[in-house]
């Protein structure tokens, strides 16, 4: 009887651990679905709202590019210099929910040798610029210059991050920038910027 008994218990033992090898199993395809439904991600992109640059488009540029949905462009009448360049267009990011400007400086053909020339000088004329990083890019037959940095002044708590692109063309030359209120608003409407980029035509 003792027997049977150990024999008994032996065989709920292994009634149980094969409950429980089945349990796992099951669970098994549930616990390696998490991580790959938690690593997809949403692409930081945005949609196009317009296109300025062109002939009777809101701004009229060297190049064309494209404007992030909701943001609003507007023409300057070019009495702001920094550098070489004019401000020429003013790309609003307020309807869209953020505070800050993707702005279009400009200066006429030959102000600068190249794009990278041209962009150094717009951002030595910053006096609150600093850490400049400069790289080149192509897109849509354009070569050009860009640059990352940090502004800080007086008025501001923190130093924030700032970018801007620059390329010279038979029509002119122009500086694409992207400041905002703070870092948190500039990395926010970074897509926008990306998408000006991006959409670039000579």
């Amino acid at each position: 009887m003792l027997v049977g008994a150990g024999n008994a218990g032996r065989g709920l033992v292994l009634a149980a651990l094969l409950t429980a090898a089945l349990t796992g199993c099951t669970e098994a395809p549930d616990k390696e679905a998490k991580p790959t439904s938690s690593a997809t991600k949403d692409d930081a992109s945005a949609e196009s709202g317009s296109t300025i640059g062109a002939a009777g488009s809101a701004c009229e540029l060297p190049v064309t590019f494209d404007t992030a949905e909701k943001w609003t462009a507007e023409a300057v009448d070019g009495s702001l210099s920094q550098g070489p360049v004019s401000l020429a267009c003013e790309v609003d990011a307020k309807p869209a929910g953020h505070i800050g400007f993707l702005r279009a400086w400009t200066a006429d053909p030959g102000a600068a040798a190249d794009a990278r020339t041209l962009l150094q000088a717009f951002v030595t004329a910053d006096k609150g610029a600093s850490k400049a990083k400069y790289t080149e890019f192509t897109t849509n037959g354009l070569t050009g210059a860009e640059v990352q940095y940090v502004y800080s002044d007086e008025f501001q708590e923190t130093p924030k991050k700032e970018r801007a692109l620059a390329v010279t063309t038979p029509r002119g030359s122009i500086v694409v920038h992207l400041g905002g209120l703070d870092t948190e608003e500039h990395e926010a409407m970074l897509p926008a910027y990306e998408l000006a980029k991006s959409t670039l035509k000579p």
